[in-house]
């Protein structure tokens, strides 16, 4: 109980004295009093209710008009129903209840929409493409008022852009080569979007499987592997040829270098054979009869230079004359031999009647055995 209460006994116990009050208890009362007369503990007696009131109502004014928005979240603030701002990430104050009201939406988080569509490709062949698709809310005021229900637009929207993006393309495409096919459908998408003023933004798109559907798959599994060989046997058919053909180029390059070679010395030869018997013509105006015998001597001296020389017991030269591959018998003991006198005629300038005998070749005196 208070000291300075009403009715209160300040005798301060048997022996009669006033309690001393500690310094600096008046600056302490100061402060209670007013508080004790607000919730009817002062001189008055019980509180009003207005006065509860007025505490509860400043207690929710001070509460509705203070608003804190997470680092995730945007604020919307709608004055009388009316959008009026945007509210970034942080503490702000507005207007009470029912002259503006917040409506918090998470901006940065990334929703995820995935669906199977069967399509018709540009050949007439229809095929389920799987769709997922990655997106966020770009601008709240779009989303919240710019379309009845933005998620079930986007839904429906890239249904559409897959659709027409595949019915543009033919079958190997939409199977095998989806890279170009994914851009063009994520940026329609995009474009839709924007035009239904749904106030989403695709962060990410992606076509991950187009399949046939069951009825037909193992027909469309033949044509997969059918495609796969043709592609195996044209590559084996190009690293083939670029080992073949540097190899055929190098041997026509050889072949038609040994070509000009032959070419060079023949030409070369056929001259100095030209240019030979030129001079050998004029040899024999001037002088026939020298040059005639001269030409024989030349001519069976190259003849015998390439046969093999055989000397019999009795001392004669047998030349060895080979016909083609076979090789020749060895001549008998008592046939003729094939000696220089009957290979090579006489030849004279003389008159036959005048001509000088034939001389026998000389013996060498070694006796060789024929084989």
């Amino acid at each position: 109980m208070a000291w300075n209460t009403p009715g209160s006994d300040n005798s301060g116990g048997s022996n009669g004295r006033t309690p001393r009050r500690r310094p600096g208890g008046r600056g302490l009362d100061a402060l209670i009093d007013p508080l004790r007369g607000l919730f009817g503990g002062g001189a008055g007696g019980g509180g009003s209710i207005l006065r509860w009131v007025g505490i509860v109502i400043a207690l929710w004014l001070a509460f509705n008009c203070f608003v804190l928005v997470t680092e995730q979240e945007r604020g919307v603030v709608l004055r009388f129903g009316q959008f009026s701002r945007v509210l970034q990430p942080g503490p702000h104050f507005k207007a009470p209840w029912p002259i503006e009201r917040v409506t918090k939406v998470n901006a940065t988080q990334s929703n995820a929409y995935s669906d199977t569509v069967p399509v018709f490709t540009r050949d007439a062949n229809m095929v389920n493409v799987e769709i997922n698709v990655q997106y966020r809310i770009g601008d709240p005021q779009m989303y919240l008022f710019g379309s009845r229900d933005a998620d079930r637009v986007l839904k429906e929207a890239a249904q559409s852009a897959v659709r027409e993006q595949v019915g543009r393309s033919d079958l190997d495409t939409v199977l095998n080569a989806r890279a170009e096919l994914t851009t063009t459908v994520r940026q329609r998408l995009q474009e839709s979007l924007q035009a239904y003023r749904t106030g989403l933004v695709v962060t990410e798109l992606n076509l991950p499987n187009a399949r046939p559907p069951d009825e037909v798959k193992d027909a469309f599994d033949e044509v997969q592997r059918a495609a796969s060989d043709k592609t195996t046997q044209i590559n084996q058919a190009q690293a083939y040829a670029k080992q073949v053909v540097p190899e055929a180029r190098g041997q026509a390059a050889r072949v038609r270098a040994e070509a000009e070679g032959y070419k060079t010395s023949s030409i070369a030869r056929a001259e100095g054979d030209a240019s030979r018997f030129s001079q050998m013509v004029e040899q024999y105006k001037a002088a026939p009869d020298v040059t005639r015998k001269r030409l024989w001597l030349d001519t069976v001296q190259d003849v015998l230079s390439e046969n093999r020389t055989i000397v019999g017991g009795d001392g004669r030269n047998v030349i060895y004359v080979p016909m083609g591959e076979r090789r020749a018998p060895a001549p008998a003991p008592n046939s003729p031999l094939l000696t220089p006198d009957l290979l090579a005629p006489p030849t004279s300038v003389e008159p036959a009647d005048t001509a000088r005998p034939t001389r026998s070749p000389r013996s060498s005196g070694r006796d060789e055995v024929t084989r």
